[in-house]
């Protein structure tokens, strides 16, 4: 049997990002062969959500845009329109749709997970985007369902703080 074939568990064996300040905008140390700072800026509030095991979207606040949807992953500002989005929890359970997916053997440099893992590109009701994740356990099928999970305890402070599970 082919390994695609099979269902796998992902499992995340980075090191968490040491929070280096949440005001007035989140900056993480995430260490490379020198330490990289970086800001997540007006994205803030998405990944202080993630840490919190809340999935935090935008949407445009202008009644005239023609794009009333959330996005996830959020936008700083309406690409539409260009007035400054408003942030909205999206209701829990965060339960979506796998559009696609790939195993990916080799991650490269940053993402943090065992390989090979499954990644997924998952719809979620009422976004008007597409959000790129990993199934944590399982195998893929288009059309599956799949619910967004969350680590809380020691979380790494990165996008690798949401994945995906089989919903069912």
């Amino acid at each position: 049997m082919a390994k695609w074939d099979e269902a796998i568990s992902t499992e995340y064996i980075g090191t968490p990002q040491k929070v280096r300040q949440t005001e007035p905008a989140e900056v993480i140390e995430w260490p490379r062969a020198m330490t990289h700072i970086h800001t997540y800026g007006l994205l803030s509030p998405f990944f202080e959500g993630l840490r919190k095991g809340k999935l935090m979207a935008t949407r445009c606040p202008n009644p005239d845009c023609p794009e009333n949807r959330l996005w996830l992953p959020p936008r700083a500002d309406c690409p539409d329109c260009y007035q400054r989005m408003e942030w909205v929890e999206v209701a829990q359970p965060v339960v979506g749709e796998i559009y696609t997916y790939t195993m990916v053997d080799y991650a490269g440099i940053g993402v943090e997970l065992k390989t090979p893992y499954w990644q997924i590109d998952v719809e979620v009701p009422g976004c008007a985007t597409v959000m790129k994740g990993y199934l944590a356990k399982g195998k893929p099928e288009i059309g599956m369902k799949v619910k967004a999970m969350f680590r809380t305890e020691n979380p790494s402070n990165t996008i690798l703080d949401i994945y995906w599970v089989p919903a069912d």
